[in-house]
């Protein structure tokens, strides 16, 4: 097919089994950031100089942990639901690895004349109950993102994309958010309940601007995927369901 031809409008359905060029790039490069942002930027908590307020202390992972969002919008709008929904699990299934080879990787007695175990320790014994919020928060939140883009892009008949990409993920974000953290921290040693609902709303808030500030590049990347892969996917009689992972 000519990369310059138009894309053309279809349903998920009559796409089903197509070879798409890009897409497990996409896909490589969303299970990509969502790994890396969790062991990178979890742990590490980074301090910014805010004009007329001062140090403020912020999570490192909120740096590029929304590109993750915004590869999901990316999938759902170009691929349709149900690959996004394959994506989706794959990060899933990819974290639940990378907590499991941690976990073993740390709890494997290091050699005698190895000193960096309290420090291997430090950066990937991570606490059990944070993993299981962080894993059920983020497919959740990804779910809702995708099924309210997808349910978005047919309401507004494809147009006005920026609606769609940040109100999927004021959505997304918002159960994201309201899982982890109360799940992460409520009751947690040194997180009052204020603290927690705090960190919740600005981390919130800090992600949703992200995807504000990141929308003029997602119209590049989507112009780019829906004129080189030559369709324009809508999810009119998709099934929905976020427990199958078959397009």
């Amino acid at each position: 097919m000519n990369d310059n031809t138009a894309p053309i409008v279809s349903s998920a359905g009559a796409i089903r089994g197509r070879h798409f060029r890009y897409f497990d790039f996409v896909m490589a490069a969303f299970v990509t950031i969502l790994l890396l942002s969790n062991v990178l930027g979890a742990g590490k908590v980074a301090v910014i100089d805010l004009p007329m307020i001062g140090l403020w202390p912020f999570g490192a992972g909120i740096l590029f942990f929304p590109i993750g969002y915004v590869l999901g919008d990316i999938l759902t709008e170009v691929y349709g639901y149900a690959r996004a929904r394959r994506c989706i699990w794959a990060g899933t299934a990819a974290l639940i690895f990378m907590a499991f080879m941690s976990w073993v990787v740390v709890a494997l007695p290091p050699a005698a004349s190895w000193g960096g175990q309290s420090a291997y320790e430090q950066v990937f014994g991570q606490v059990p109950r944070i993993v299981f919020a962080s894993i059920t928060a983020f497919w959740a939140g990804e779910f809702v993102n995708s099924y309210v883009l997808a349910r978005m892009k047919l309401w507004t008949g494809g147009k006005h994309l920026w609606s769609r990409t940040i109100g999927s993920t004021v959505a997304g974000q918002a159960v994201d958010s309201l899982i982890f953290y109360p799940l992460a921290f409520w009751g947690a040693a040194g997180w009052t309940h204020d603290l927690v609902l705090k960190v919740l709303i600005t981390q919130w808030a800090l992600k949703v601007s992200w995807e504000v500030i990141l929308t003029p590049a997602t119209y590049v990347v989507v112009d780019f995927l829906k004129t080189r892969e030559g369709v324009d996917i809508f999810d009119s009689g998709t099934d929905f369901t976020p427990f199958k992972t078959g397009v």
